[in-house]
């Protein structure tokens, strides 16, 4: 009995003595809470009286106003989300100034038209193209001009033997003798039977001999034409009385002799390209432009083509097609421009980038296209005031002689950056390095 009441006595004073040991007063946690929240407090406030109110993780200058980033307008332009500072003037030190050589052009209006630009490839002229071949077998018995040359509408080019253009001149010939002989008599009978000594049963046979004859005549006329008989041809064949088997064919229009499958004595038919004339002065651009590029290009519109081959010269027409149907599988249009080729130096087959003018002319704010550089996603560019430089984030538009439109971020009168533009940003970045703002 006396050992279990011993037992419960001590166990009471080891209880007594944890509870004592492991806990600590309210009132002293409370105190701590509130000397806690005193000091983050007293920091808020200060920052708050330094102009400059700051949370962590935001990247954005509350405290600044709008600042000299055009579109930036207050706006840390380096925040997304990453702990980037924001360093929006760049100062450099003599030592710099005498190193980096600084050049910088006015911000001005000239003008500019907005352009759309596509790669095509050069093509012959349908209109200007001709291939000369002949509808009947025949065999070559004169070649006129070779590969190279060049020939004028209604030119000589090949002579050929074919026994349909004899046959065709004999049936001529046999249409014409008898058109005369029914022509004198029907003449005879009716003036017989306009005197009333001849009947008329004859002069009504002698007026459908005739007109039975002339059509034959005319038939057999339509058939040198076919075969490729002008009018000159037919009355000099006429006039002639002679059946020779032969045909020249003409050139149709003017231009060059590019290929020449003519061989003497070789046998062409309906299937045979004899000759292939093209007039390379006036060549076509064929282009792809997206879907997205439809409504902006029309008829008429001015375009400018440039070669690999002859780099920084430039080729001038414009849009005669636009395609009605869309490649489904590329989602573009073809759009096809007529281009002078007086020098000819562009070649069916090239290869060419196109710039397609949308409007007219039009004084719009440029700078050139040095000043330029690319920030991320963005467009920036350097101004200079006094002796700092700006930051501005620019919204670009069209371009055209090495200049570059400016939709917003900059003024008129403003000295852009051209040349050591490049170490701007470097320092720029070394700045930010420095403040340890990158973490």
């Amino acid at each position: 009995m006396r050992n279990n009441i011993f037992s419960i006595f001590i166990i009471c004073i080891f209880v007594s003595v944890g509870i004592s040991c492991g806990g600590k007063p309210q009132n002293d946690q409370r105190s701590d809470m509130n000397s806690t929240q005193t000091g983050q407090t007293e920091t808020y406030f200060q920052q708050q009286e330094r102009g400059r109110t700051r949370m962590p993780g935001r990247g954005q200058d509350h405290g600044r106003g709008q600042g000299g980033l055009g579109l930036g307008r207050g706006k840390n332009i380096y925040a997304r989300g990453q702990g980037w500072g924001r360093i929006d003037e760049i100062n450099l030190t003599k030592k710099e100034n005498s190193v980096i050589e600084i050049k910088t052009v006015k911000a001005e209006y000239k003008p500019l038209r907005s352009q759309l630009f596509a790669t095509g490839k050069v093509i012959s002229h349908p209109y200007h193209k001709a291939i000369v071949s002949y509808a009947f077998p025949a065999r070559i018995a004169q070649i006129h001009v070779r590969i190279g040359d060049w020939v004028k509408p209604g030119q000589e080019l090949v002579t050929l033997q074919s026994e349909e253009v004899g046959n065709a001149k004999s049936e001529f010939y046999k249409a014409m003798a008898d058109f005369e002989l029914t022509r004198v008599n029907y003449e005879r009978q009716k003036r017989l039977y306009d005197r009333g000594v001849g009947a008329q049963k004859d002069y009504l046979a002698a007026e459908a001999e005739f007109k039975v004859t002339e059509a034959n005549l005319n038939a057999a006329e339509k058939k040198l034409h076919i075969l490729g008989f002008n009018e000159d041809q037919i009355q000099e064949i006429a006039e002639s009385h002679q059946i020779n088997p032969v045909i020249t064919l003409f050139a149709p229009i003017r231009g060059k002799i590019i290929e020449n499958n003519a061989v003497l004595g070789a046998m062409v038919d309906q299937s045979t390209e004899i000759l292939t004339i093209l007039d390379p002065t006036i060549l076509c651009v064929d282009a792809d432009l997206y879907e997205k590029d439809i409504s902006k290009i029309k008829e008429n519109q001015h375009v400018e083509a440039s070669v690999p081959a002859y780099p920084g010269e430039k080729f001038v027409g414009k849009i005669c097609y636009i395609s009605d149907v869309l490649n489904e599988q590329t989602r573009t249009i073809t759009v096809r421009s007529e281009m002078e080729n007086q020098n000819y130096k562009l070649k069916p087959g090239m290869f060419a980038d196109i710039r397609i003018y949308l409007n007219h002319a039009a004084d719009v704010l440029v700078v050139p296209e040095e000043a330029i550089l690319d920030d991320k996603d963005e467009k920036i560019v350097f101004v200079k005031q006094n002796d700092k430089f700006i930051l501005h984030l620019v919204e670009t538009g069209a371009k055209e002689n090495k200049y570059v439109e400016i939709l917003s971020g900059l003024n008129e009168g403003d000295f852009v950056v051209t040349e050591g533009n490049f170490q701007l940003k470097s320092k720029m970045y070394e700045e930010i390095l420095k403040k340890g703002q990158v973490r």
